[in-house]
């Protein structure tokens, strides 16, 4: 239901586009790494996966399974509630391994939060924790890395300046972008993991952002 729902109001908040390596395959049991700047970016995602015929288990914070009816609707569909910082947080990676080995794609955001700038420009992604590496290990599971840009234009900075932007969007309809890189398989220690797959989630961005003409992809 997210996925569908996804592909239904997005396109009323902006013009998503959606482009893919040649050699970019959505096989299933593979992870989904995407970059997190926006509120709005996994509906953005979801969307744009969607049109590739591909709707994901979301890895995504527990918070939101104590939404009324989103909670629900998360559960029912088998998406994995994240607890940072708790005794549950293995968890996660436990229903995900799950997941992949039932042969269903799995998105997850490596960076594990939103970043706190307050314009809606475009910049690189954060630092990757180390859960895509040890989920990647645990299971052999390609990564595949999908850039997304834009999101910063429907929503971002404070609280008053995300509502602003969330009922304004559908005037605005900001171009969206969205990029799907091939696959990886990652090797090496944790750390030559994470920084491969943080390299390839930042290669399919820059080409994200490059599309929108931002300038920290035109920079790079």
């Amino acid at each position: 239901m997210l996925s569908r729902l996804a592909d239904v109001f997005v396109p009323a908040f902006g013009r998503l586009r959606v482009t893919a390596d040649r050699d970019a395959v959505l096989a299933p049991g593979s992870v989904l790494a995407a970059n997190h700047t926006s509120l709005a970016d996994p509906a953005i995602v979801l969307a744009a996966l969607r049109r590739l015929g591909v709707e994901p288990v979301v890895m995504a914070a527990a918070g939101l399974w104590r939404i009324p009816l989103l909670g629900r609707s998360l559960a029912r569909e088998g998406h994995i509630p994240v607890y940072r910082r708790s005794r549950r947080a293995a968890d996660a990676l436990d229903l995900a391994e799950a997941a992949l080995r039932e042969g269903r794609l799995v998105l997850l955001y490596a960076e594990g939060g939103i970043p706190e700038r307050r314009d809606a420009a475009e910049a690189e992604p954060a630092a990757f924790r180390s859960g895509l590496s040890r989920l990647a290990e645990r299971t052999g599971a390609p990564v595949v890395p999908v850039g997304q840009a834009g999101a910063r234009r429907v929503t971002s900075g404070s609280a008053a300046k995300q509502i602003a932007g969330l009922v304004t969007a559908p005037l605005r309809r900001p171009d969206l972008h969205v990029h799907v890189g091939a696959p990886v398989h990652l090797s090496g220690d944790g750390s030559a993991r994470t920084r491969q797959a943080h390299g390839a989630v930042t290669d399919a961005w820059r080409t994200a952002a490059a599309h929108l003409g931002e300038p920290a992809a035109l920079a790079a």
